[in-house]
Formats: C-alpha cells, sequence, structure tokens
C-alpha cells in the first residue's frame, strides 16, 4: 500500500481566524481519556476485591501515566495521518489547528517520556519491571497501529490492537501494580472492556469513509460498507453484556457487577442510532461519543460491582 502525503494545512481555513474553543475541545477530546482511565481503574478494583490490597500512590501514578501515553498516541496520531493526508478535511486535527507538525510531534513524545517515566517508577518501587513490560508492549502496539511504516491501522487491523492493548495487557497490568499477580477474573473482565473499547474506535470510522478510501484506509467500515457494519454493532454491544452476564453465572464475578448491565439503554440508543444514519456523515459522526459513553458506563459499573463484592 502506497501512502501519498499532501499538504497537512487545511485548505478552507482562514489564516487569520482564531481557531474556536469548541475545535480546540474536539481536538483534544477529553471524553476520550476514560479509555485510559478504565482499565487502571477495573484492574486495581479487581485486585482489591480479590486480593484486599490498594495503593493509593501507585493507583495514582499509573492513572496519570495512562492519560499521558494516550495522549502521546492522539498526538502523534493527527502527525502520522497528516503525513497520509487522511486528515486533510479534519479541522480539529491539532497539525491543522497548530499548522506546525513538528510541535505536535515532540510534545507527543514528552508526554510519552513522561508516561513511561511513572510507569518505570512503579516497577522501581515493586523491584518488578512486568507493570513496564505490559505498558511497553501496549506503546508498541500503538505506535504499530498508525506510526510508519507499520500503519496497521489502515489495513483494518486498528480495533484488534486496541482490543489487547487497552483491554487484556492494560487491565492485568493494573492488577499486577497492585497484587504483583495474575488474575483469570481480570483477564475475563478485561475482554468485555476490549471490546466496548475496540467500539470506540469502530464506530470512528462511520462519517469518514469518504476519507478513509482516498487515504488508503481499509477501516471494518470501508470493508464491510456502513450498513453491515450498522448490523454488526447489536453483537458487539451484546458481547459486552452477554460477557458481563456470563462472568456472573459462571461464578467469576461477584453479583454486584450485574449493575453494568444498566449501560443496556446507552447501547440500545447507539445501535439505533447508527443503524438509521449510517449512511449519512453528518448525522453519524457522533456516535463514538455515544460509543464512548457505554464504555465510560459499562466499566465504571463493572468496578463499582467488584467492590460492592469486596468482604466485609
Amino acid at each position: 500500500m502506497t501512502l501519498k502525503p499532501v499538504p497537512y494545512n487545511q485548505p478552507d481555513a482562514s489564516p487569520t481566524a482564531a481557531p474556536s474553543k469548541t475545535l480546540w475541545m474536539a481536538a483534544i477530546k477529553p471524553p476520550m481519556y476514560s479509555v485510559a482511565i478504565m482499565p487502571i481503574a477495573l484492574g486495581t478494583a479487581i485486585a482489591a476485591y480479590q486480593t484486599r490490597q490498594f495503593s493509593l500512590s501507585i493507583f495514582i501514578t499509573f492513572l496519570l501515566s495512562a492519560i499521558l501515553i494516550l495522549a502521546w498516541e492522539n498526538f502523534t496520531n493527527d502527525v502520522f495521518d497528516a503525513d497520509t493526508g487522511i486528515d486533510h478535511n479534519k479541522r480539529h486535527s491539532l497539525v491543522n489547528l497548530t499548522g506546525n507538525k513538528p510541535l505536535i510531534f515532540w510534545l507527543g513524545n514528552l508526554c510519552l517520556a513522561l508516561g513511561i517515566g511513572g510507569i518505570g517508577a512503579i516497577a522501581l518501587w515493586q523491584q518488578s519491571p512486568m507493570v513496564l513490560g505490559l505498558i511497553g508492549l501496549c506503546c508498541v502496539l500503538g505506535y504499530l497501529y498508525q506510526g510508519p511504516p507499520f500503519r496497521l491501522g489502515y489495513r483494518g487491523l486498528g480495533e484488534v490492537l486496541c482490543f489487547f492493548a487497552f483491554g487484556p495487557l492494560a487491565v492485568e497490568a493494573a492488577y499486577y501494580s497492585q497484587a504483583q499477580a495474575f488474575s483469570g477474573v481480570a483477564l475475563v473482565a478485561s475482554l468485555i472492556l476490549g471490546v466496548s473499547t475496540s467500539l470506540i474506535l469502530f464506530c470512528s470510522h462511520f462519517h469518514q469513509v469518504e476519507d478513509d478510501q482516498a487515504a488508503g484506509k481499509r477501516s471494518p467500515i470501508v470493508r464491510l460498507g456502513t450498513h453491515r457494519s450498522a448490523q454488526l454493532l447489536p453483537w458487539l454491544c451484546g458481547s459486552v453484556l452477554g460477557l458481563t452476564l456470563a462472568g456472573v453465572a459462571f461464578g467469576w464475578f461477584p453479583l454486584g457487577v450485574l449493575l453494568a448491565i444498566a449501560s443496556a439503554p446507552t447501547a440500545i440508543k447507539l445501535c439505533r442510532h447508527v443503524s438509521t444514519y449510517h449512511a449519512q456523515a453528518s448525522r453519524v459522526s457522533n456516535c463514538k461519543f455515544i460509543a464512548v459513553s457505554f464504555h465510560f458506563w459499562s466499566g465504571l459499573l463493572l468496578c463499582v460491582g467488584f467492590l460492592l463484592g469486596m468482604p466485609g
């Protein structure tokens, strides 16, 4: 696959007009940082449930480090997408907003260095490199997704990489940071979070099919088409809720985890919205934020369910 770089400055942007606050907020993507927060919260909650161990300093350090690492991914994603031209019409790209690609690139690298530094501190406290190794692998997957020469996201593998990075790897790393051991329960719960996280990326492609096709990006939506992808969405959402029920039914999870089923209305809203507007880019563009809401509430309620299951 040959990717041809194109100018990354927005062609119709006024050179004198200051970007609006709305554009900056869209570029920074505050709601998306629940993707970084939730694996750390879930792994920590399961460790507390199973071992009754909890270190506030490790939790906060891990949380801040995860946010910084996700910031690196978001910053460099805009940089690498500018190289391929896929963000040429994306007004809220950080590169398009600033017109300074090197600045965004190095700010991203600074975030990565600080985030890895925090994880390294946890490894030193515990005298074990395990957490650092797991999060390092997450970073490798993040680069494979977006970085040259790999750009596996352009081959439709982004959701798979996202599943492993923000599901099993991150949740088990968070569990290990508290208990210095691994957990089968955490692994099963991480599958739920991995799917709900990948849903966000999956939904983010519905409104940009034309741009993806023009840049040679074979996202799942491009491969399947918006109609078939919309038909797949209820099965993906259902797997999140089905795995939750299975975890309780088989005795892997405490009964309180059934609270996560309360996120079902958000999943239904997402599926209905995409089913109705999947072919209308301007109407379906907000579906990724509904997916973020489903990810957040299902993940938060999972955490609460495990904490409520702790013996008194």
